[in-house]
């Protein structure tokens, strides 16, 4: 008897458009002296004095999807299987590496023989219960986790799982604890915390607080954290301490543009217009097709009594947006077609 999930194979291709594995880190010098990399340098030494050995090839495409140098894991991942087609965690790496780049037809097939040769293959399971999740089959979903679970009771990707499942069918009871004991299993698992930020949140409930500071503890090149937690002040309208988080978010990164946006916003409310229309000057500059941005300098250029270069930014917005209903009333609010 086929397996469940297979019967939705075809609408799950249908879902995803099939990219290339692609080396995410662009050209980093010749082959050989990235594998002179302290990273990789004593795992590349045991291959060549072991090249026939499959687990070494598998240990060093685990540090090499690590380094987001995915083109060369797959191949390292592949080799492994080249010389040892018996072990199942070979195969699931290899699907699971082709699923994250959305070549799901690529991934399937790899998954599938992980299962036949291991049918607890956790990550084969979790990634076919991601494919569930995707079409919304929640209980093939659970059916596929609790296969994990009863492997592993400490698995804190199938904990992840269920938390998002629950926050899609609307449990916010359930999705927060599914995504606590996620951090509690994995104090490390920082995509838990942002989730248990988020539903803190939107409770508004403080403890979101606490989840934002240690997901940006754990990765300070990701600002977005601290731009969470401005929206949390600023949803409960605790406008100074939502702009200081703001101002910590792009002290971290003057490149974040949403930051400079929601300062304009509030400082907009604030009737501070020459301040909101630096801001969202700031906002048009690093992303120059951001229709928002232009609407609503314009705003602060129309209240500001300066009519044509509200105008100008109008039109812009518009050029950006075709469909900026509040763009096209304000253009025709100011006389012009």
């Amino acid at each position: 008897m086929k397996s469940a999930w297979i019967k939705f194979l075809p609408l799950v291709l249908g879902i995803f458009l099939v990219l290339s594995c692609k080396n995410k880190n662009g050209s980093a010098g010749s082959q050989n002296e990235l594998f002179q990399r302290p990273e990789l340098k004593d795992i590349t030494d045991k291959i060549n004095d072991h090249p026939r050995d499959a687990k070494l090839y598998f240990q060093r495409g685990n540090i090499l999807h690590r380094l987001q140098l995915d083109s060369l894991s797959l191949a390292d991942y592949q080799k492994a299987v080249s010389l040892d087609s018996s072990k199942a965690e070979y195969f699931s790496a290899i699907g699971n590496l082709l699923f994250d780049h959305k070549d799901v037809t690529g991934s399937v097939k790899w998954l599938k023989k992980a299962i036949a040769l291991n049918p607890q293959d956790p990550v084969a399971h979790l990634k076919i219960a991601k494919l569930f999740v995707i079409i919304q089959d929640y209980p093939s979903a659970f059916s596929e986790i609790n296969t994990v679970l009863r492997q592993d009771v400490y698995n804190p990707e199938a904990y992840f799982l269920k938390g998002f499942i629950y926050r899609d069918l609307k449990d916010t009871t359930k999705a927060i604890s599914s995504f606590q004991t996620a951090v509690d299993v994995d104090p490390k698992y920082r995509d838990a915390m942002l989730e248990l930020g988020q539903m803190y949140s939107a409770k508004k409930n403080p403890l979101a607080l606490k989840y934002f500071d240690n997901a940006f503890k754990l990765d300070t090149t990701d600002v977005m954290p601290l731009y969470a937690k401005g929206m949390f002040y600023q949803n409960q309208n605790d406008y100074e301490k939502a702009k200081l988080g703001y101002k910590e978010c792009i002290m971290h990164n003057t490149q974040y543009a949403a930051a400079y946006f929601s300062t304009g916003w509030i400082l907009l409310q604030q009737d501070s217009l020459d301040k909101a229309w630096r801001q969202f000057d700031l906002v048009t500059k690093i992303e120059p097709n951001n229709a928002d941005a232009y609407y609503n300098r314009g705003l602060c250029s129309e209240l500001m009594n300066k009519k044509q270069d509200a105008l100008n930014d109008y039109k812009q917005a518009v050029v950006f947006d075709s469909s900026y209903t509040e763009a096209r009333a304000a253009i025709k609010r100011l006389g012009a077609q």
